[in-house]
C-alpha cells in the first residue's frame, strides 16, 4: 500500500502496553492483551490487530471492560469448567480459559472450558495455538455483537462467531481460523478507512439487498437500522449460505447457552454491558497416540496436499495457517505494515494518554 508504514514489533508492543497501563491495566495483563493484538497484525489479520486498540481504550474508559482481572471459576469437574470473566479484558480472560482447558487435557486427556461475562478477545487462533505448544489439539470459539444476518433475514442477529482449530505438525502447525461470516466486521472497517467499495456478496443493506458500500453497512449496524454481513456462502442457499449460518448459530449456542452468557441482540446491549461467551477445548494427542508420530503424519499429509496438481493460473496450494506464518516471518524482518489512518489513530490515543509514539 502507498500509505503503508512499517513499525517494529518491539516498538509497537511497548506502545500498546504503555497505553493499557495508563488506563489502569496491570503490567502482565497489559502484555497479554497487547500480544494478542500484535500477533493479529503479524499474521496478516489487521482487522483484529492494533487498529482495534481504540475499542479497548473506549471500553476501559466507559467501564464496559474492567482494567483488573476479576475472573473466577464458578463450576468445575475433572475435564470441564465454567469461568466467569468478571467483565475483564477478553484477551486476559480467554488466556485463563484456554490454559485451564489445556491443564485439564494434560491431566485427563481432554479439557473443555466455557466462559461468560467476558469481552471481545481478538483472534480466535491465538488461543487454539496455545494448546499446540503443549502437544494438544486446540479449539477456540467466541460469540460477538450481532453483525450477521441469517439466511433469508435482513436484521443482524448473529455475531461473526469465529472457529479456530490448531493441530500439531512437524514444523508449523495446521491452523484453521475463520469467522463464520463471509468477512469479519474489521474487513468492512478496512475498506471504509481506505475509501474503497467492498465486493458485492459481503453484506446487505437495510432491505436485505447486496451492497458494496461499507460505510452504509457499518452505519446501519451501529444504528440498528437493519442489514449486516452475510454468513459464509453468501446470500440465500444457492452457494450454501445456510451452511455458514448454521456454523454461526452452532458457535452462538456453544458459547452463549452453554455458559449462560448473552446471545444475539443481548450481546453489547449498551455501553456498559457486553457479557460475551467463549468456548475452549484441548485434546491431548498423547491420550490417543504418539505425538511425534502424529506430527510426522500431519506433515506428510499436508505436503502431499501442497504437491497436488495446481489449477490453471496458480502455482501453489496452501494449508491453513501457512500464509499467516509466512507473513509473520516477513514482518519480523521488515516491521509490521500499518495503514496511515491506523497510525494516526494510535498517535491520537498516545497523545491523549501521554504515551509517545515510537520513532
Amino acid at each position: 500500500m502507498a500509505d503503508e508504514i512499517r513499525v517494529q514489533k518491539e516498538d509497537l508492543t511497548r506502545f500498546c502496553v504503555a497505553v493499557f497501563e495508563k488506563l489502569g491495566v496491570p503490567r502482565h495483563d497489559a502484555e497479554v492483551a497487547t500480544e494478542v493484538l500484535v500477533v493479529a497484525d503479524l499474521r496478516d489479520k489487521g482487522s483484529h490487530g492494533v487498529a482495534r486498540l481504540a475499542r479497548y481504550v473506549e471500553g476501559l474508559k466507559a467501564g464496559l471492560m474492567l482494567p483488573t482481572d476479576h475472573s473466577k471459576v464458578v463450576r468445575e469437574a475433572e475435564t470441564t469448567a465454567l469461568l466467569d470473566g468478571g467483565k475483564g479484558l477478553g484477551q486476559v480472560v480467554a488466556v485463563k480459559g484456554m490454559d485451564l482447558a489445556i491443564a485439564k487435557a494434560k491431566a485427563h486427556g481432554t479439557g473443555f472450558v466455557t466462559v461468560r461475562n467476558s469481552n471481545h478477545y481478538g483472534i480466535a487462533g491465538y488461543y487454539a495455538l496455545r494448546a499446540v505448544e503443549h502437544g494438544c489439539v486446540g479449539i477456540s470459539m467466541t460469540n460477538a455483537a450481532p453483525l450477521v444476518v441469517p439466511t433469508f433475514g435482513r436484521d443482524a442477529i448473529l455475531g461473526t462467531n469465529p472457529i479456530a482449530i490448531a493441530i500439531p505438525c512437524e514444523g508449523e502447525p495446521f491452523l484453521f481460523d475463520a469467522a463464520t461470516s463471509v468477512v469479519p466486521r474489521g474487513k468492512l472497517e478496512v475498506y471504509d478507512r481506505l475509501g474503497k467499495s467492498m465486493p458485492l456478496g459481503w453484506a446487505v443493506d437495510a432491505r436485505g439487498k447486496g451492497t458494496a458500500n461499507a460505510r452504509e453497512v457499518l452505519d446501519n449496524l451501529i444504528k440498528r437500522r437493519g442489514g449486516g454481513i452475510l454468513p459464509l456462502g453468501g446470500e440465500g442457499e444457492e452457494f450454501s449460505g445456510h451452511k455458514g449460518y448454521g456454523l454461526a448459530l452452532t458457535v452462538e449456542l456453544l458459547c452463549a447457552t452453554l455458559s449462560a452468557s448473552a446471545f444475539g441482540g443481548m450481546t453489547y446491549v449498551d455501553e456498559h454491558s457486553a457479557n460475551v461467551g467463549h468456548f475452549f477445548g484441548a485434546i491431548d494427542v498423547a491420550a490417543f497416540r504418539s505425538l511425534p508420530e502424529m506430527k510426522r503424519e500431519v506433515r506428510q499429509y499436508l505436503d502431499a496436499l501442497r504437491s497436488g496438481p495446481k489449477a490453471e493460473g496458480h502455482d501453489r496450494i496452501y494449508a491453513h495457517g501457512e500464509k499467516g506464518f509466512a507473513f509473520e516471518r516477513d514482518c519480523l524482518k521488515r516491521g509490521i505494515p500499518l495503514g496511515s489512518k491506523v497510525v494516526d489513530s494510535l498517535k491520537r490515543i498516545g497523545g491523549d494518554l501521554a504515551v509517545p509514539w515510537p520513532g
